[in-house]
Formats: C-alpha cells, structure tokens, sequence
C-alpha cells in the first residue's frame, strides 16, 4: 500500500523550496482490543514494546497489560492484516516475528523486591516507555514506566539465548524507591541517553497549578495519592520534570532534571553532541522546547528555549502538507541546584490554604512581571515552563504533542539526519482561526519530519504522514484503516524508515505501522 505524503522543505539560508515526497507505510503489527502500544524501544534487532491497557475481560494472557519483545524482527514483513476474528483480535498478530511475553500486570506482586516510602506502587495496567541497558553480551536490565499516580519504574534483568528467547531474573527484578524525589507523577514516554541512563518522564497533566491544593478540583486525588506516598502535603513544584536514572545498572538513583523545564513532558531526545535535547509537552495548547546543555552528559544545567512557529501556508492549510517554520526563544538559563531552592519556598502549603479565585503558587502576574524583566529571578521559566513560553511569545497551540525521537547512530554519522514528532492529532489550538497555527483538523494525527543540521539545530516540522478519513459514525474504526490513527511512540530504524505505533480509541486494534522513507 502507497501512502502519498506529503511535502518536504528545505532551508538553504533565507530561501525556501519545497520538493515533494513519497513514502510506503505498512501495517506490520495489531495488538489486542482496548489495548495501546507503548514503551517501543530497540535493542540490535530486537523490538520491545508493551500491551498498555488491554480490555480485562479477554481470554487468555492477553486480559492483563504486558511487556514483551519480538526477537530479530523482519523489518522487510509483508503487511500484517487487519484482524477480523475474534481470535485474532484477541492477541499480538505481527508480521515481523513472534511476540514474547517478558514481564505482565501483577507480576510485582510475586517477583523481586518492591521498594519505595508508602509501600508498593499499585498493580498496574499502564507500562509505557522501555529502555534497555546492557550490562554484557546478551544481557541488561529493562527499565518500564508505570504510568501511575504516584509514577512507578521497574527494573528487570534480562538474558538472551543464542536462539533470541530472552529470560527475565526473577532474583534481580523490583521497582525503583522513588522516596528520594518525593515520588514521581505519571511516568511516560522517554528515552536513553547517548551515555546510557534512563530518562523518564512526567506527564504532569494538571493544566493549572493553582488548583493543586483546591479540594473540589476534578483531579485532586493525584495529589492525594502523593500525600499518601509522601506522608505530607506535596509541592506541585515537585512533579513534572525529565527523571534520570543515575548508575542504572548499580544504584538506580532518580535525579530530577529541573533545568529542562516543568511541564507535561512527553519525552526527552539528547541530540549525539550530548548538549542539545529537544522536548515534547503533551495536551492542548502546548509549547514544543529545547535545551542545551552547559556541559556534554550533564543534564543539570543549562539554557531553556521555546519554539515559534510560522506556519507556512494561508489560515486553513491542510495539516497534512504544511510545513511548519520554527525559531528558538530563549526562555533562562538555570541549574537543579538553583531550581530545587526556589521548589522548597513553597513547601508545607495544603489544602487548607487553598482560597477561590486566588493561589498559593506562581500567579499569571508573576508570570507577566517575568516576562517584562521585572521578576527578581527566573523561576517563573523553569516552575511555570508553558506559562513562561506564552508570555515571551512561543507558540503554544500544540495538540496531543507525543514522542520525538532520532536514531542515535544514524543522526551521529549523518546517515540519517531526521527528527521525527508524532501529532497524535492536529484539534483544537492547531486547528482554529488564531494564532501562529490555523490548519485544517486532522483527528486521525500527523506524524512530523525535522532536519538536523551539523550542530543538531533544526528550523522547519515537515509533515510526511497524516492520517486519513475520519467517520465518527464508525465506532470501530473511525479513522480509515489503510492509514496511522493517534500516532505515539517512534522508532527511527538504522537505514532512515520509521516505526510507528498508535493510541488510539478510532481504530478497533491499535496498530503499529512502517514508514519507508524515501531515498535521500
């Protein structure tokens, strides 16, 4: 099946020309009903990815969210079809090889150690972002996001037979004590670092801060659960930050990465330099970022910058060929040391502070003091990240902002100089008529493309796979089934193709598709 995408810009200095490109996308995998494909990772030839979610009342072990991996995967696979059984609907179905149940939902509750203040994170249905970090030929430890309140993160070592059959160590197998970071919220996408340590992320869904302690908020109970965890009232400044996983293999000490700013993160990509990282915020009318770092593998310190966006085409372009220009906003430069002292001012605050129409936290003045040179430090930039971006004039339209990748290798020998961006759809702020963005809506996502110069900038997100038609009558499969719905996680492989995998309520069975890119 040939999919026509889309468009591609290149900038030359000042001038702008467009070329159009063509590309193959395949279906290569289907997971079970209800179930979301996350936590994509590879490692040589061999892909995990995760069963987010599944519906509970499947038969078989497919009824509990799992963990799994397909050894020496054929990225070369004939298309996997559509399930139209019942049976088929039921299970993993790949074209690329068999899927290998490691780890599921529940097994923390029989196998290894469980560490942490306030007990055991809860039995989870939600793994999301796997790394894996070897520690010798045929062997590591998986790291796994459980996407809870409080977060979680399980560390699994595992073994690989000559024959690709990997064994998890029932021995060497727990979940990381968070009690240090005061817990985590939310742990979602992420990646490895170039210097091979986890970096997890906090999707801080809690779109205003100010009603953190304000008992009849919808999402109160989040705080709530880290009361629970923390035994105290916890700071909202706490939460939403990139957490590396220091000596991974060894101690496996969280440090929160404040300098890279407090938001919805989605993942972190480190750029090969070992400075350069770029930052996707999920939610609505979000804020794409970048940072550099003071020193190479070090992520404590550093400048934080926004993205601008000029969208290259008339109000009402469709999202599935225009090209979006970008330019950096400098936000602050700040470190964890500095960042932490400015979090703990607003300790021991509760919800007996709490006062209608008012805050206890950073307030939308603050924010515009800052923003005039006016506030005596830069706290609202790194507490308040979004807020910050708006009001220094980043764009911050952005809808369902998911997983930004590269391929480590490939972007550092320039074989394969690409970004990619999943839009898991283009609504909302993208899609009405203010602002930077003013596109056509596309509920089925886009998935972007973003060239990396020699030092790791990039300045133009080109579309180069959208979704199709959108039937909300079609309660199975609103969007077309020939084409990606709600892209999230990406793999960019060696040779510049791209892996895709959806979250998606419009198709009946999350997929996961290959893009093959077209020759450079």
């Amino acid at each position: 099946m040939t999919f026509k995408s889309l468009v591609s810009v290149l900038a030359a200095s000042t001038c702008l020309t467009t070329t159009a490109i063509a590309g193959d996308i395949t279906r290569v995998a289907t997971v079970p009903l209800g179930g979301e494909i996350t936590g994509m990772f590879l490692e040589g030839d061999d892909l995990f990815f995760n069963v987010q979610h599944p519906s509970d009342d499947l038969p078989g072990a497919f009824s509990k969210a799992t963990v799994g991996v397909i050894a020496n995967a054929d990225f070369s696979a004939a298309e996997s079809p559509l399930p139209t059984t019942d049976a088929d609907k039921q299970v993993v179905k790949t074209s690329m090889g068999t899927y290998q149940i490691l780890v599921q939902e529940g097994d923390f509750d029989t196998i290894g150690a469980i560490q942490g203040k306030g007990g055991r994170i809860k039995v989870s249905n939600d793994p999301d972002f796997n790394a894996f970090v070897r520690t010798g030929a045929g062997q590591g430890y998986l790291f796994t996001n459980w996407e809870d309140r409080p977060g979680g993160m399980s560390r699994v070592r595992l073994m690989r037979a000559a024959n690709g059959k990997w064994s998890p160590d029932s021995k060497d197998a727990k979940m990381l004590d968070f009690s240090a970071v005061r817990g985590t919220w939310v742990n979602c996408f992420g990646s490895l670092s170039p210097w091979n340590t986890p970096l997890s992320s906090e999707e801080l869904y809690f779109d205003d801060t100010a009603d953190w302690n304000n008992p009849d908020y919808k999402y109160i109970d989040g705080p709530e659960a880290l009361e629970a965890y923390n035994g105290t009232y916890p700071n909202p400044y706490d939460y939403g930050y990139i957490v590396e996983i220091t000596d991974p293999a060894a101690s496996a000490t969280p440090v929160k990465m404040m300098a890279l700013g407090r938001y919805s993160h989605e993942n972190a990509i480190v750029m090969p330099d070992q400075k350069t990282v770029y930052l996707s915020d999920d939610g609505t009318d979000v804020v794409f970022y970048k940072f550099i770092a003071d020193t190479a593998g070090d992520l404590s310190a550093g400048t934080l910058f926004a993205a601008k966006i000029i969208q290259q085409g008339e109000p009402g372009s469709d999202s599935a060929t225009t090209p979006l220009q970008i330019s950096w906003i400098e936000l602050a430069h700040g470190s964890n040391n500095e960042i932490a002292t400015w979090v703990r001012s607003y300790d021991g605050i509760t919800q007996a502070d709490f006062k209608a129409g008012e805050t206890s936290y950073i307030s939308a003045a603050d924010v515009t003091a800052w923003a005039r040179g006016e506030a005596a430090d830069n706290r609202v930039a790194f507490l308040e990240s979004r807020a910050a971006a708006k009001a220094k004039g980043a764009t911050a339209e952005f809808r369902k902002m998911e997983g930004v990748t590269i391929n480590q290798a490939a972007a550092k020998d320039g074989s394969v100089p690409f970004m990619y961006m999943a839009m898991s759809e283009v609504a909302k702020g993208m899609s009405d008529s203010e602002g930077d963005l003013q596109l056509t809506e596309n509920k089925c996502g886009v998935v972007y493309q973003m060239k990396l110069d020699a030092n790791f900038n990039t300045h133009m997100m080109v579309p180069v796979v959208a979704g199709g038609t959108y039937d909300k009558n079609n309660q199975a499969n609103a969007c077309a089934t020939d084409g990606i719905s709600n892209p999230d996680n990406l793999v960019v492989l060696n040779n510049g193709n791209v892996l895709i995998g959806e979250d998606t309520g419009n198709h009946e069975n999350n997929a996961m598709w290959l893009w093959k890119a077209p020759a450079m």
